[in-house]
């Protein structure tokens, strides 16, 4: 019996992928088709996938082509599966051409010429709708979103605004863009959805003005710097039937997320606290360090120290105490948030001229989770144990600059891939970020 296997995530099953299937199987009697797991597409870059594993096999399995299907979950695993299956050819198509020329130690390789003209990318496209985005601001962050936003399929950064002209007309030919406007009423035409990457102070006006042209929109930490304006981006976003949606890279990174599933587990038993640290030693001359009103330390990095202990702890603490140094212009340099909850406590460390270890370590019952700096990319975690023999590494993937997590959950948002996707940083958590803001700052404002 010659058997024949071959792979791939069949995501938004089309005639291409039947096609392939069909020729598979007339190249022997026995086909094996593999196919991959969501969290194996997401390392190997492939970030858009909108259907189930569940239903990507089931269409697989309705083709009537594969005499059996396994799940592809990491690398390497062609060599295995092949020699475990005593595979006689392995095949794929034509795109892959030469990238799996290695196996041929171990069997037979073909390459498949692909139906032109049909592509999973085509039918995204097809059947969702394109996210023409415009970018607000020019600062650094918006520069690195520009290079990260070409990772994922279904998103488009067509211009940019700045009400400075010539910073908006160098961006634009920095980045390639479609087009620049100085003028908002130039821009609300032109997209239907934005990225919020202006000062701080301007956040709030720029999303709500964004959320009333029915805009969907994507805003940089803090989103809001109050309570309130929070909640009413989010009451406005709902009565548009728009995206709304906090760019916190963190919480949408594998890492991270898995790192969650983990702790709230029970794998450390009962978590008493959690405490995570975020400094820089930053040039004098930065907004973070020149902005008297909405610059320091806390504002800047606290939405990614907050983050975890929001999303382990909640969002309703019994009580929180700030302790910052100011520099001579009355911007903290370093902060230290001290949170206490019903059976919990929680610290938060950011500086802007103080150094320390950028750690995060949950403490429980059982054992601790260690995340090595910097914790907010998660690319690695440790469960630790009493026993050190005991003890758990943990490796996960964070690519580039990891907005493409971000980015790819929001374009998913938009056209309902994933309707659970809003776990990842929740309205609720999202308003407690801007209540913790607004706490500090009038904490900042009384030490004056």
């Amino acid at each position: 019996m010659r058997k024949v296997i071959t792979y791939g995530s069949f995501d938004l099953f089309h005639e291409g992928h039947y096609r392939l299937l069909k020729r598979a199987k007339a190249l022997g009697d026995y086909l094996i088709v593999g196919v991959t797991t969501d969290h194996y597409d997401e390392e190997r870059g492939k970030l858009n996938v909108v259907n189930s594993l569940m239903e990507r096999i089931d269409n697989v399995k309705k083709t009537g082509f594969a005499d059996k299907i396994i799940i592809e979950d990491h690398v390497g695993q062609k060599v295995e599966d092949i020699q475990k299956y005593q595979v006689d050819v392995f095949t794929v198509g034509s795109d892959w051409t030469g990238k799996f020329d290695y196996l041929s130690e171990y069997c037979e390789v073909v390459y498949l010429e692909r139906t032109k003209g049909i592509s999973s990318t085509m039918r995204r496209n097809q059947n969702y709708e394109l996210v023409k985005l415009g970018v607000i601001g020019t600062g650094r962050i918006a520069g690195r979103f520009v290079k990260e936003s070409v990772f994922v399929s279904g998103i488009n950064v067509e211009g940019v605004y700045n009400p400075h002209e010539n910073s908006a007309a160098r961006f634009q030919q920095e980045y390639e863009l479609g087009f620049h406007v100085s003028a908002l009423e130039d821009l609300w035409p032109r997209v239907n959805a934005v990225y919020i990457a202006s000062p701080h102070q301007t956040h709030y006006t720029y999303a709500r003005e964004a959320l009333e042209h029915e805009c969907n929109v994507l805003c940089e930490k803090p989103m809001a710097l109050k309570k309130q304006e929070a909640a009413e981006l989010y009451d406005l976003a709902e009565k548009k039937g728009c995206i709304l949606m906090e760019a916190i890279k963190t919480a949408y990174a594998p890492g991270f997320v898995r790192l969650l599933s983990m702790a709230k587990s029970g794998v450390i038993g009962r978590i008493y606290d959690v405490e995570s640290c975020f400094t820089r030693l930053t040039s004098s001359n930065l907004r973070e360090l020149t902005d008297k009103e909405y610059g320091g330390s806390f504002t800047e990095f606290g939405s990614y120290t907050l983050l975890p202990i929001i999303k382990i702890l909640g969002a309703n603490c019994d009580e929180v105490r700030f302790e910052s140094f100011l520099a001579d212009n009355g911007l903290d340099i370093y902060t230290k948030a001290y949170f206490r909850y019903p059976n919990a406590l929680a610290t938060a460390k950011t500086g802007l001229r103080v150094k320390s270890e950028g750690e995060l370590i949950i403490s429980g019952t059982q054992g601790y989770i260690k995340v090595k700096a910097p914790w907010w990319k998660t690319t690695s975690f440790e469960v630790c144990r009493e026993d050190i023999n005991e003890n758990e590494q943990v490796y996960t993937k964070f690519a580039g600059d990891g907005l493409r997590y971000e980015i790819r959950d929001f374009v998913a948002a938009i056209n309902h891939y994933h309707e659970d996707g809003a776990f990842k940083l929740t309205r609720d958590e999202s308003i407690a970020l801007a209540d913790f803001m607004e706490r500090f700052l009038k904490s900042r404002e009384e030490k004056l």
